[in-house]
């Protein structure tokens, strides 16, 4: 487990839950859900905002969960939330927008699983002499 990428994972997907649920339009537009004008209906933007305080929750957890089980878990709660994410965004959101959304999501989940899935280097573990 790459435990430093893991917590700059979760510090950036924090600070980008943090921005989405004060100004939802940060996920409206790059999603298509704004109108010709730009502008996207309250009722989206009131329905962004959970999703804003997910991200910030999870980030949170995976930045300060004590290293183990703890971490591990809020790694793979955050993958969960990327790769699902993926899925529905990519079968609910406008065709332009929906490539690049599901590639961000699978993006993301993809980086917190591979830290997740791999080992140090052994020079670099705490108190052991010898590769595991």
């Amino acid at each position: 487990m790459r435990v430093a990428l893991l917590r700059a994972v979760g510090v950036a997907t924090a600070a980008y839950g943090i921005a989405v649920t004060a100004r939802p339009r940060l996920l409206a537009a790059p999603s298509g859900l704004t109108d010709e004008q730009g502008r996207t209906a309250e009722h989206t933007l009131t329905s962004l905002r959970p999703v804003g305080v997910r991200d910030a929750a999870s980030g949170l957890a995976l930045a300060l969960a004590p290293e183990g089980p703890a971490l591990r878990t809020a790694a793979l709660l955050r993958i969960a939330a990327d790769l699902s994410d993926a899925v529905l965004l990519g079968a609910t959101l406008p065709r332009p927008a929906r490539a690049k959304a599901v590639a961000v999501s699978v993006g993301w989940g993809a980086l917190s699983l591979a830290a997740l899935g791999t080992r140090p280097a052994p020079a670099a573990r705490k108190g052991c002499r010898f590769p595991r």
